[in-house]
């Protein structure tokens, strides 16, 4: 019995290590060169569209009501508050404004899935192996995504990503200004991304979403850029970040460790639970 159980054991570690032999590798030659870090061109800031400064002149295609969300966040920040923006709790940007690079990012490419990784972001995955959405996922910031990789020019090798991205969780918004999102997070998120045909450092990327905030859907191209010789840092939001949240109140932490207001008269925290001091 132990030596049947043995040639069993030997049979099957067989099958297997032929398994792994005969499956095909990794073909590279087949995929752009998408290695290096990709930045935002030098001048731009972190707005949405590259091409308009932030806030009212990114010409949001809004509904009526999510217009009003955004100017009430407009003014709410002119008087010293966050409005829509909740970033200083150091949760995550989410997509699709992770992808305005306020941080540099890279590409890592697989068979099977395509990896963003980012400074300051949770990684993105990519699956680019034929599956379908799943039913059941839990909601994430930077959604589930699933791509398509194009031969557009029939070269025989990939140039061309298409991505689209569902299963959020939120709020988001698109840039630091406030530029809402849906609450209800059915957003769907559509890109393609190529490199430039002259340049192979320039990366065109462009991001349409679509949203039940939005009266249409609302497409922006980007430009990235190619740092062939780069350093990565680690960009840890917690880290020293002298925003404090008691409630839905938003304070600040002086250089000396007091508690300071962010806006004209505003009332300090309610601290009913400290003993008053003598």
């Amino acid at each position: 019995m132990l030596y049947r159980s043995s040639l069993g054991a030997i049979a099957l570690a067989a099958a297997l290590l032929a398994t792994i032999t005969d499956a095909p590798a990794f073909d590279e030659s087949k995929y752009p060169d998408w290695s290096g870090q990709w930045k935002k061109p030098a001048g731009i800031g972190n707005q949405w569209d590259q091409a308009k400064r932030p806030g009212l002149a990114q010409q949001a295609p809004l509904t009526t009501e999510y217009e009003a969300i955004f100017k009430a966040s407009l003014a709410d920040q002119a008087a010293g508050g966050q409005g829509e923006d909740i970033r200083i709790t150091c949760v995550s940007t989410g997509m699709p404004r992770q992808m305005t690079a306020v941080r540099p990012f890279e590409f890592v490419v697989t068979p099977n899935v395509t990896y963003i990784n980012s400074e300051n972001n949770q990684p993105r995955r990519i699956y680019t192996d034929g599956r379908d959405f799943p039913k059941n996922e839990e909601p994430t910031w930077p959604g589930y995504s699933i791509g398509k990789w194009l031969d557009t020019d029939n070269d025989g090798r990939f140039d061309t990503l298409e991505v689209e991205t569902r299963n959020f969780k939120g709020p988001r918004i698109y840039e630091a200004s406030g530029i809402p999102l849906h609450r209800d997070n059915e957003s769907i998120v559509k890109e393609r991304i190529t490199l430039d045909k002259e340049n192979k450092d320039l990366l065109r990327y462009e991001i349409t979403t679509i949203d039940h905030a939005l009266t249409r859907p609302w497409t922006v191209m980007k430009t990235f850029q190619r740092e062939r010789n780069f350093t990565w840092y680690e960009e840890n939001c917690g880290e020293n970040n002298n925003h404090v949240v008691v409630g839905k109140e938003f304070y600040f932490l002086s250089a000396d460790g007091y508690l300071m207001p962010t806006r004209k008269d505003q009332q300090p925290p309610d601290t009913r639970y400290f003993k008053a001091a003598t």
